[in-house]
């Protein structure tokens, strides 16, 4: 076993101008006043982190200076719009134009080429950051069909995770090169959503050992899938974490879609961590039993809660729930080797 690391603070939330920050020094001091000890880094915000200069070594090196003189380090590079944006499926064009540059709205295929080279991008910085790791989404050619009528095509969801799977073995394989594990977020709205589709890619990847995820319990507890459960079937493969609440309150108008309604309205909601209903203790119980040793980072997103006192109770929160693995059994003291021979007569199979 290995203890969890933590808490990270997954930055995007906090960025902007005042009372949020503009600036890397500005989110890490924040950052430290709050309990934080890591920070996961979002590559969309140029005045955080500016990745067409990444070949700049002084200006990366001045970069991470501005967080290691505040006794942090950079958990997770995160990369979640150019992740979107590598496979958009027609109907979403106009709206996933939002996280393009300018120049590039109005046509897919250089918003795509521009995704992946974002992509390499982050990879790139996870690398020169000591992170190794990126976190994303998948990207979705296929959510139109999710719960199709009429049904869809036979082998339309077998082309899709292989076109989707085309677009990414490329960057998994500058990711090994370079040791980063790209660790995919599973979210409603992407082609990877639940372990069943993760699978489904990793088939079509050939198993790749980069591709990894990164456990949010909340996207899966809106889905109702067991996100216990989850960790024993999938923990070999988890390498970041989210501690992110929500809560799913059963109402008499609306279910798990949400009625088109706003978060507030929806059964299923974000909360921040303890206002929810998650288990958190038995997330922490299990990530720590299977040897988990990453970054338990905040993500908040709260339909109630103000962002800062979310941060300032979610550092609190995280710190409380590491488990500080045991040095011993505790039942050592009353454990004796026996020989073969007293094996049997403990048994009774001999005198």
């Amino acid at each position: 076993m290995k203890t969890i690391r933590g808490p990270g603070l997954f930055i995007a939330q906090y960025l902007g101008s005042s009372p949020f920050y503009s600036d890397i020094d500005g989110v890490s001091g924040f950052a430290v006043e709050n309990g934080f000890r890591a920070l996961q880094v979002p590559i969309h915000d140029k005045a955080i982190i500016d990745t067409e200069r990444l070949e700049e070594s002084g200006y990366i090196n001045d970069w991470l200076g501005a967080i290691e003189r505040h006794g942090l380090v950079v958990s997770e590079i995160a990369a979640h719009r150019a992740g979107q944006l590598l496979a958009v499926h027609p109907a979403y064009d106009l709206i996933m134009d939002a996280f393009a540059p300018a120049r590039l709205r109005g046509d897919p295929a250089a918003r795509q080429q521009w995704a992946e080279q974002e992509l390499r991008h982050a990879i790139a910085l996870a690398a020169r950051t000591g992170a190794g790791k990126l976190a994303t989404f998948s990207g979705s050619l296929l959510w139109p069909f999710f719960y199709p009528y009429p049904p869809a095509p036979p082998g339309l969801v077998e082309r899709g995770f292989a076109a989707l799977a085309a677009r990414w073995r490329p960057l998994l394989d500058h990711a090994d090169s370079l040791g980063v594990d790209i660790c995919f977020e599973l979210h409603p709205g992407q082609d990877l959503h639940d372990g069943a589709t993760f699978a489904a890619f990793l088939e079509h990847v050939d198993e790749h050992p980069r591709a990894r995820l990164l456990y949010d319990p909340s996207h899966l507890r809106l889905q109702h899938l067991d996100y216990l459960g989850f960790i024993d079937r999938w923990h070999a493969r988890i390498a970041a974490f989210h501690v992110k609440d929500a809560e799913f309150r059963p109402s008499p108008d609306r279910g798990v879609y949400g009625g088109y309604g706003d978060w507030i309205d929806r059964p299923g909601r974000f909360r921040s961590p303890g206002d929810g209903d998650i288990d958190f203790p038995g997330i922490f119980s299990s990530l720590t039993r299977f040897g988990y040793d990453g970054w338990a980072v905040l993500e908040w997103e709260c339909c109630l809660k103000n962002a800062f006192d979310g941060a300032r109770e979610g550092a609190r929160f995280i710190a409380d729930h590491i488990i500080q693995i045991t040095q011993r059994d505790f039942d050592a003291g009353m454990r004796r080797s026996a020989p073969s021979d007293d094996l049997d007569r403990i048994l009774g199979l001999r005198p």
